[in-house]
């Protein structure tokens, strides 16, 4: 059992901005005219698509299947027709393309048949592969793929549900928290067992009283070590690792993951989709999200994935001076570049902005080195330097300096008095050097491709030469071996070599050719007219007349 609380490293105290949205019970967004699937849900791998054009779906029918172990299914978030499959812009601030199913809803939502799985009589491996064929990911943000990180080989002392929610104007794990914490707990008992943990710790930030009571009544009379802590209301608590510092003290290093410690952290949002797949046969193809900022009814809805935004946005009814539009919360989040992109499972909140709620930032300025962005930086790095190394492309520097520790939570940027978007640069440089990464992976199969074909051509060529050599030295011992009764060679003061043992073979073949054209007997020759015999009769006068000159001179001279 966990006794007390421990601190993180930095942090801030923004306004949260909750009230807006917290008291909006989650309702069902309604059906958009079009679905737009993405089969890439996250950053690390894609779907395998297995539906075509025309073809009709079920609401949860895989679209798409995992290609890879990093890959989880996809599924039709209702029942209709496939329209297309087509690259869209996806949900990032880089609106680049992926490709997706467009589905157009039939607005029966008629279901697959769904299965339940008995997960404590199945083996870890058929709970896993049900999880990986539900769809089921991290709805915290990260979309990690949740048969991978409950599938760690045992060592797991502590299971972490994480409903701090810690990021301004975001609501939608609180509201599900309250109203639905009996799936969470469900789902929270599912992950305990497949994971072999020996208790469970409920992370809930204390300004969510409610939340914090509702659990505590779900998991009230449930036998186990299991526990609902509150945690002080300090951004970035939500993030993994400080979660983990708060409730364990156990401080994740450099390059290692909760499980190297025996500690796993779960979203809350994650355990209740675990729950309606194992015990529902429910694949993942809604989330709740909030809709918030500058509209004149913010709440929280539960959004078929695949939604467009703009469909979305209107549920709550923007303002007219409403502005940009963010996803995610405004230390994390980013712009949408258009608003016709689909929702995906990582969405958790959308929010209209105006002048007044987010006012233009202002131009940058020099960095002073305050220092001020060290204090706050959770992962306790040196923002600053990694700044100077970012803007000056100095990316072997920046790495030495743990630039992927950065979970870039935006404290740096919040506190920085020279308004410098310091997540912005970080961003950049990470980019670049994926980007390196993959050109210099590319480069080095290139590399190997070439040194393989020179090989390949070399041994051809050392193969041939050694065939040649072999047969010039078979040639060599026929050679040899040729037949005594060969025509002498002409008596000289030299003694008979190789050259004229070839004369000698030469001679033969031409003898021999000579008897076989002298043995031929002319063909065609049956039937002739008088003229034509005349004609073969007058040939063979010359090629005996020919033939006459080479008879006389091989006859021996009389005495």
């Amino acid at each position: 059992m966990i006794a007390g609380l421990f601190r993180f490293k930095g942090g801030i105290k923004p306004e949260t901005h909750k009230n807006a949205s917290a008291g909006s019970p989650i309702q069902i967004a309604p059906l958009p005219k079009q679905l737009i699937v993405p089969l890439r849900q996250s950053p690390r791998a894609t779907a395998e698509c297995i539906v075509v054009p025309g073809q009709k779906v079920l609401k949860g029918e895989r679209i798409g299947l995992p290609d890879s172990p990093l890959s989880t299914a996809v599924h039709a978030p209702t029942s209709g027709t496939v329209v297309e499959i087509t690259p869209h812009a996806m949900a990032h601030a880089s609106g680049l393309q992926t490709r997706c199913v467009v589905i157009e809803p039939d607005g029966d939502e008629r279901w697959i048949d769904r299965p339940t799985l008995d997960y404590a009589s199945a083996s870890p491996k058929e709970a896993l592969a049900w999880l990986r064929d539900h769809g089921i990911v991290g709805l915290g943000g990260a979309t990690f793929p949740s048969h991978i990180k409950a599938g760690v080989d045992g060592g797991i002392e502590t299971l972490i549900l994480n409903g701090a929610e810690c990021e301004p104007w975001i609501t939608c794990d609180d509201r599900l928290m309250r109203e639905r914490a009996d799936g969470i707990v469900a789902g929270a008992l599912i992950l305990k067992h497949l994971t072999g943990a020996r208790e469970i710790v409920f992370g809930v930030e204390d300004n969510k009283p409610q939340a914090i009571e509702a659990l505590r009544t779900a998991i009230h009379g449930l036998s186990g070590d299991i526990t609902v802590i509150p945690v002080p209301s300090l951004y970035p608590a939500g993030g993994e690792k400080q979660l983990i510092r708060v409730l364990t003290g156990v401080e994740i290093p450099h390059g290692k993951l909760g499980g190297d410690f025996g500690v796993q952290c779960f979203n809350v949002g994650t355990a209740y989709a675990v729950n309606r797949a194992i015990n529902h046969g429910e694949p993942l193809v809604s989330r709740v999200m909030t809709v918030t900022g500058n509209v004149d009814k913010p709440g929280n809805f539960e959004v078929l994935i695949g939604t467009p935004v703009e469909a979305l946005l209107a549920l709550g009814q923007p303002k007219p001076d409403t502005g940009r539009i963010l996803m995610g919360g405004p230390m994390m989040g980013f712009e949408l570049p258009r608003l016709d992109v689909p929702a995906t499972k990582a969405t958790n909140c959308l929010i209209a902005t105006s002048p007044t709620l987010f006012p233009p930032p202002p131009p940058e300025m020099n960095c002073i080195r305050c220092g001020a962005c060290a204090v706050v930086c959770p992962a306790e790095l040196q923002p600053f330097e990694l700044y100077w190394f970012s803007r000056a492309r100095n990316f072997g520097k920046a790495q030495e300096y743990h630039l992927f520790d950065c979970i870039e939570c935006g404290c740096c940027s919040y506190v920085c008095p020279s308004q410098i978007r310091l997540v912005d640069y970080y961003r950049f440089a990470k980019g670049e050097i994926w980007a390196r990464e993959r050109e210099k992976s590319a480069a080095d199969a290139a590399r190997e491709r070439f040194e393989f074909r020179n090989e390949r051509q070399a041994r051809e060529k050392r193969e041939k030469a050694e065939k040649l050599a072999a047969k010039a030295a078979a040639t060599k011992a026929k050679l040899a071996a040729a037949p005594t009764d060969a025509p002498a060679a002409v008596a000289t003061d030299t003694p008979a070599g190789p050259d004229d043992a070839k004369r000698a073979l030469i001679a033969a073949a031409l003898e021999r050719a000579k008897a076989q054209k002298a043995a031929v007997e002319p063909k065609n020759t049956d039937a002739l007219t008088p003229e034509q015999a005349a004609q073969v009769a007058e040939a063979d006068a010359r090629r005996a007349a020919q033939a006459a000159p080479d008879t006389a001179a091989d006859a021996p001279e009389s005495n």
